[in-house]
């Protein structure tokens, strides 16, 4: 069964920084693609990063600059940089992947700001 897997979410306070994880159960390029989503309470789920298997990433504009996606092949992760955060990256991070036959959801790992 493939999983996603999301640690590294906790508290943090304003322009700091965070990594989040997302560990797979299966190589990372057999994917498609992978992608970081974010829900802050009340609102949309949201595409903060995606990645494809050849290695082409897009960011949203929000997060353009301050969040930076990278991916260790040996170790079947995906990362999301976050530095000068702020308060309103405050929401759920969720991994995000596809390939032939079926998208895969992580649990989801909490950003906090504490003020």
């Amino acid at each position: 069964q493939v999983q996603v897997v999301e640690s590294g979410g906790g508290l943090v306070q304003p322009g700091g920084s965070l990594r989040l994880s997302c560990a797979a159960s299966l190589s990372i390029f057999r994917f498609y693609g992978m992608a970081w989503y974010r829900q802050a309470l009340g609102k949309q789920r949201e595409l903060v990063a995606h990645i494809t298997s050849g290695g082409t990433t897009n960011y949203a504009p929000s997060v353009k600059g301050r969040l930076t996606m990278s991916r260790d092949s040996a170790k079947n992760t995906l990362y999301l940089q976050m530095n000068s955060l702020k308060p309103e990256d405050t929401a759920v991070y969720y991994c995000h992947a596809t390939r032939s036959g079926g998208v895969y959801w992580g649990q989801g790992t909490q950003v906090t700001f504490s003020s």
